[in-house]
């Protein structure tokens, strides 16, 4: 196996940040077509008016703590809680408008394009609002 990038993290809730400036953005692996990371929030949102445009595919689990993630043309944020699973497709801008500020938010995200193995990869939700997700109207 020719991994390009693997970090020493053996455990997705160790040394886990209690105070941070930014989120905090961890490589897990890398090869080519699929990135994994794990990310940390600590009442961290993107910008005003920010709108996330990615390339590849994105599929999230939120691991711990809770977010609100909003994709561009909704008018509710859907709430996400532990074991909550989205699948972004390419090009879906979307947002976080929330995390909890009192403990810490663990998505595991998982980035890939269908160029190396398209028929491996499951349709896309009818939605990209996934599973376990529910729709949120205001905080």
């Amino acid at each position: 196996m020719d991994q390009q990038d693997i970090c020493n993290l053996t455990n997705l809730f160790a040394d886990v940040p209690t105070s941070l400036t930014e989120e905090a953005f961890q490589t897990i692996f890398s090869l080519p077509g699929v990135r994994v990371e794990r990310i940390v929030s600590l009442g961290h949102c993107s910008p005003e008016g920010f709108w996330y445009d990615q390339e590849q595919h994105e599929l999230v689990i939120l691991l711990t703590g809770t977010a609100r993630l909003r994709f561009e043309g909704d008018e509710a944020a859907l709430e996400l809680t532990p074991g909550a699973i989205v699948n972004i497709p390419p090009h879906q801008k979307h947002r976080v408008d929330w995390t909890d500020p009192n403990q810490a938010t663990i998505w595991l995200a998982i980035h890939f394009d269908t160029s190396h193995g398209a028929n491996r990869v499951a349709p896309p939700s009818p939605s990209p609002k996934g599973f376990d997700a529910k729709t949120s109207g205001s905080n």
